[in-house]
């Protein structure tokens, strides 16, 4: 038995790493578009938007705003669909499971790598379907990597922003794409090359990764890919269902400051899934203030990565090396991101092995140690939002490492806060809604690029101030947690203080 408790760490240990480093490779390359955007501008797609007119001294010169607002757009989009399809992306995994999700995320991704492959300056609009379809393929990737952290109850935070942090650092890709066209390496050449290695996807799959859901907590001796056997599927249901009667969140849910007192029959379970239902999680003040959390700074970031190369471009005076040096820096920092967001999940897993307070449960103590995370993301956001809108070229540098920070421990501690403070059978669905709920307003990047281009001259120094000043917003939500959670500690204490006057008891069970 001892070997096979070997194996099984070694099987899980393998799971942790490959996905790590499909998500670095494969998972979030649209991204790193401001990269792209080059390559396909020196290629010449959308060229034909380009519009030949008279400067003041009588020569001609180009007008590309037309091109760039095109490339904003296919970025748009693409982002749009990316978060948007994630309610039927979180749908499809609690549904149907891991396999048929990466199944589905495999062929989408392929799809679109094929379709960039194929695509040419005359046919420039399959960049449209091309690109959402890698995104949209690149996400379910993600969606099905965070359950690992199931496997290693100690640090699941801090795998669940690993795995987000190395879906952040995917964007080089791209860079890498771009580096070796300017060695010659066609862009055709590079996306099928990303197309062949879909085969390291499937196999994966079916060798390292479970047909259902990793459970949590992990039962004993618990095993999953190629050649395992059924003896730990009902362990896998039971695991799942003692979860789901051991999470404690109807004191939030239900807006009551006591939580029910647990049901003496055998339906326990029922009763706790009915006291947190999927309505009552999303109707709950958590889901709402996480929501404008996510929504604001997702803006924030989507505005900046699709304006990147027209912003360098103005602030460079249309110098294409110097808009190739900051872009490369850009894109060089993305790297960084899987160094970054673990420190995100050290952060909400400091409290991990340390004995709880007196009557706190499990979740309460993860709670607690969320609103710091939650509070760190809102004032890097809002650093990096007022470096953005200063227009100096050298100071964009400091803006690309705020960036890349903030938006690493933004998407971990958004997949993390989520998977805290709501039953794990609801994690595919809250996390699918969210993000698409957050894409819709991410849409306004394009009304906002549209308004840069026309009535701003270019300029987009007042749309940077409306958005830091929406920017402080997002301090709401790690201040509700806050509050939340010492008006739950504060109860537990005057709960375990003993009641002088028995007259005073029925009050307080109320």
């Amino acid at each position: 038995m001892q070997g096979y408790e070997v194996g099984t760490r070694l099987r899980y240990r393998l799971t942790l790493a490959s996905g790590v480093l499909e998500c670095l490779c494969f998972a979030g390359v649209v991204f790193g578009y401001a990269s792209l955007v080059f390559v396909l501008k020196d290629d010449g797609y959308f060229s034909q938007l380009c519009v030949s007119v008279p400067d003041i001294n009588i020569t001609i010169a180009e007008d590309c705003s037309s091109q760039d607002e095109q490339f904003s757009l296919v970025f748009t989009i693409a982002s749009f669909l990316n978060n948007f399809l994630n309610i039927v992306n979180g749908y499809l995994f609690d549904r149907c499971g891991t396999m048929v999700t990466r199944l589905v995320g495999i062929f989408l991704y392929t799809t679109g790598t094929l379709l960039v492959a194929l695509s040419s300056p005359t046919f420039s609009e399959l960049l449209f379907p091309a690109l959402s379809c890698i995104a949209v393929g690149g996400i379910l990737l993600l969606l099905t990597n965070m359950q690992v952290s199931n496997l290693f109850a100690a640090h699941r935070s801090t795998i669940i922003t690993l795995y987000n942090g190395a879906f952040d650092s995917s964007s080089a890709v791209f860079l890498i794409i771009k580096v070796l066209y300017e060695q010659g390496v066609s862009l055709r050449s590079s996306f099928l090359v990303l197309s062949f290695c879909s085969i390291i996807h499937l196999l994966r799959t079916f060798l390292l990764m479970p047909r259902a859901h990793i459970p949590y907590p992990v039962p004993q001796y618990y095993t999953y890919g190629l050649n395992c056997g059924k003896a730990n599927t009902y362990n896998v249901e039971q695991s799942e269902s003692m979860r789901d009667g051991r999470m404690n969140v109807s004191q939030e849910l239900n807006g009551r400051d006591n939580a029910p007192p647990e049901p003496e029959d055998g339906t326990e379970a029922q009763d706790s899934e009915k006291a947190v239902s999927f309505r009552s999680c999303v109707l709950s003040w958590f889901f709402l203030w996480h929501m404008l959390w996510l929504s604001i700074m997702q803006l924030r970031h989507y505005l900046f990565i699709g304006t990147l190369n027209s912003r360098l471009s103005r602030l460079a005076d249309n110098d294409p090396d110097l808009v190739s040096q900051y872009t490369n820096a850009f894109a060089m920092t993305q790297l960084c991101g899987v160094l970054c967001a673990p420190w995100n999940g050290l952060i909400m897993d400091r409290h991990k092995g340390k004995p709880l307070t007196s009557g706190e449960t499990e979740q309460e103590a993860d709670l607690r140690s969320s609103y710091l995370s939650l509070f760190l993301t809102a004032l890097q956001c809002l650093l990096f939002s007022v470096c953005a809108s200063i227009p100096i070229l050298s100071l964009q540098y400091v803006t690309f490492a705020l960036q890349v920070l903030n938006r690493s421990f933004l998407y971990g501690g958004n997949a993390a806060f989520i998977n805290i403070a709501f039953p794990a059978s609801h994690f595919g669905k809250l996390y699918g809604l969210v993000m698409s709920m957050s894409a819709i307003i991410s849409l306004l990047q394009y009304p906002c690029f549209a308004l840069v281009k026309g009535p701003l001259g270019g300029d987009p120094f007042f749309v940077d101030i409306v958005l830091i000043v929406f920017t402080l917003l997002v301090f709401i939500h790690p201040i509700y947690v806050f509050i939340h959670c010492r008006k739950t500690a504060r109860n537990r204490e005057d709960d375990d203080k003993p009641v002088a006057n028995s007259s005073k008891l029925p009050e307080a069970k109320l």
